[in-house]
């Protein structure tokens, strides 16, 4: 594993992002790194400002924990830079590491690798989040809590995104699959049939990806609890009687609501009018998401520094 070295430019653009840390009063610090460096240094000039330190494998963060950083393990080595600063910053939500309103100083290789030369300002935005590692332990029951972690990180990127620019509305059906399935029939051409179970794996990005262009298909997908997607574009048949749902919901959600009243499966709405996202379980909604529309909103800043005098 090649060492970030904390050289003289590093040390020097460090240096200048904790002192802007201080200014704005930011939540934390996240430094973006290619491999391990001296986190004692990290630590000792950053002071009291909370420490994140991400990167692409857990071989580059050694020894980060016991300097008292916290850490993300990205897994994205191909990613662009915004990406990966997105996705640890959701990340560090999602864990609760930092509050879905945070602010960061973010440090990082923006033009040249291996090399620290890019600072910026984010403002996490205030509808990130209620979507927390707590919430979701909290509603586990027969499903397992990274499988649904999963399905509802993939709810939250389509209806941040749809698809092409457009909204896209869609469903997931996770658990007690037999029954789901015995209360479901196709809609038409079900996009997944024929492939192999590690084809049809969520935890696999390009299955996200693949399950990202066909979202705007009629019917829901069914998930197992291993995170398996079993078929694709049903229609879901579960009784209506005895479900309450406020007021502007249509039928996709009442079809949610239906589906785990009569299982013990967690259904995951996406609405195509706004991109909230809706976890039903025993017919009621048990968490909203409102995804944001923008992954961060980035500030720009100026930066005087202390004249010599010290006013």
């Amino acid at each position: 594993m090649k060492q970030q070295r904390f050289n003289e430019q590093f040390a020097s653009i460090y240096d200048l992002a904790v002192s802007l840390s201080k200014q704005v009063d930011a939540d934390a610090l996240l430094v973006m790194l290619d491999g391990p460096t001296d986190w004692k240094q990290l630590s000792a000039r950053a002071g009291h400002e909370k420490i994140l330190a991400a990167a692409d494998t857990v071989e580059a963060l050694e020894g980060a924990k016991e300097a008292g950083l916290e850490t993300i393990v990205l897994g994205m080595h191909e990613a662009p830079v915004f990406e990966k600063l997105t996705h640890a910053l959701l990340d560090s939500v999602a864990k609760e590491i930092l509050e879905p309103n945070s602010e960061v100083i973010a440090i990082y290789s923006g033009f040249e690798a291996d090399s620290m030369d890019s600072i910026s300002f984010i403002r996490l935005d205030e509808h990130l989040g209620r979507l927390t590692a707590r919430d979701l332990r909290q509603i586990e029951t027969s499903v397992p809590l990274e499988t649904l972690k999963v399905v509802v990180d993939l709810a939250v990127e389509i209806g941040r995104e749809g698809r092409e620019g457009k909204p896209v509305g869609t469903m997931f059906v996770i658990g007690d699959t037999r029954k789901v399935i015995s209360l479901s029939h196709p809609a038409g051409f079900d996009p997944v049939k024929g492939y192999v179970r590690k084809e049809r794996a969520l935890p696999d990005p390009r299955v996200r990806e693949a399950i990202k262009e066909v979202a705007p298909l009629d019917g829901a997908f069914i998930v197992a609890p291993d995170g398996t997607v079993e078929k694709a574009c049903q229609i879901v048949d579960a009784d209506h009687v005895n479900l309450t749902l406020s007021k502007g919901l249509g039928s996709r959600h009442w079809a949610a609501a239906a589906i785990s009243k009569s299982t013990n499966a967690i259904a995951v709405v996406v609405s195509e009018s706004n991109g909230t996202v809706r976890l039903f379980k025993g017919g009621e909604v048990i968490l909203r998401i409102e995804p944001f529309r923008r992954a961060m909103k980035w500030k720009d800043f100026e930066y005087e520094p202390p004249s010599a005098t010290g006013d």
